[in-house]
């Protein structure tokens, strides 16, 4: 848990930082503006001075996260109750946007100044075999919980070729590579989220996560539940490796970023809404294929709705 805190408290920080530090110039620039301009505001008119609420809704509307906020108090029993996905409009998947867009925005920044550059210097500094290596060891450090998971779900079958796989590649390669692939046991990604919806939990509306991304109510579980279940947080804690703790999060996050290099151009238009449809559509495809239903979730939205955006697409 240690690991995502420090990492939010410091990506947080440089949002907030600048926020303040945009106020105390806007701040100060204001106050000589005003010693500059003090004669022509004493032949303003009694009727150019805005009223009490002018000014109240000006300072409001300076601060559009803080009034976004305000739409969680309009949150109730019935919107957490629904299950979000792609079809529904957006009153019902995303009653919360005017708050998930803000959080949208800040993500974007901190993806176009910091993620996104690290990520195109990780692909081009560090070889595709190191990477590949890289992104097999942390897929079987996560195989454990994948097996819990499946357990949960009742497909012991399932839960027995993810210790398979678990077994063979650590024996063989440390989870370096893959020869239970080979040996046809593929894996299946699973969280808590999964688990809960495989036996019909409601996803909760639409979330943005600050940093994390894109969420349910239900989904947000996961990172919580994820930071005690895998078998790398007891590894690295116990050896109060903290800061290799931290540093295998921050990139496992830009090498998650990488892969999304090659497909980011495939989202045109609005593309926060774009990000939301495409993940409460996958969302769905895994749930619904580990029942067996899989096809009954590949259509993205509504049979009579014709502009969508191909699954085939999919990040």
């Amino acid at each position: 848990m240690r690991p995502y805190s420090l990492l939010w408290a410091c990506l947080l920080s440089i949002g907030v930082t600048s926020q303040v530090s945009a106020q105390t110039n806007s701040s100060t620039q204001t106050d000589a503006d005003e010693t500059v301009s003090t004669a022509t505001n004493e032949a303003v008119t009694a009727d150019a001075i805005p009223d009490g609420n002018s000014v109240v809704e000006q300072q409001d509307s300076k601060h559009p996260r803080i009034d976004a906020l305000k739409d969680l108090k309009n949150l109730n029993s019935h919107d957490l109750k629904v299950n979000a996905n792609a079809s529904q409009p957006d009153s019902v998947k995303d009653p919360l946007q005017p708050l998930n867009r803000e959080l949208y925005q800040f993500n974007d920044m901190l993806d176009r100044n910091i993620a996104r550059p690290l990520a195109v210097q990780y692909v081009q500094k560090v070889p595709g075999e190191v990477r590949s290596s890289y992104r097999l060891f942390r897929k079987n450090m996560g195989e454990p919980w994948n097996a819990v998971n499946q357990v949960a779900q009742g497909r012991f079958s399932r839960a027995a070729k993810s210790l398979g796989r678990f077994t063979i590649n650590t024996i063989t390669s440390l989870g370096l590579a893959d020869p239970a692939r080979r040996l046809g046991l593929g894996t299946e990604e699973e969280s808590l989220g999964m688990t809960l919806g495989y036996y019909g939990v409601p996803s909760g509306p639409y979330l943005m996560l600050p940093i994390l991304g894109p969420s349910t109510f239900r989904g947000a579980l996961d990172y919580p539940a994820e930071s005690y279940a895998k078998p790398m947080t007891y590894i690295l804690s116990n050896n109060n490796q903290t800061g290799l703790a931290l540093g295998q999060t921050f990139w496992s996050g830009i090498d998650s970023r990488s892969n999304l290099l090659e497909v980011e151009d495939v989202l045109q238009g609005d593309r926060y809404a774009a990000i939301r449809d495409i993940y409460l559509q996958r969302l769905a495809f895994q749930i619904a294929e580990k029942k067996g239903r899989g096809q009954e979730a590949v259509s993205f939205v509504d049979d009579d709705t014709d502009d969508t955006i191909d699954s085939g697409d999919t990040p």
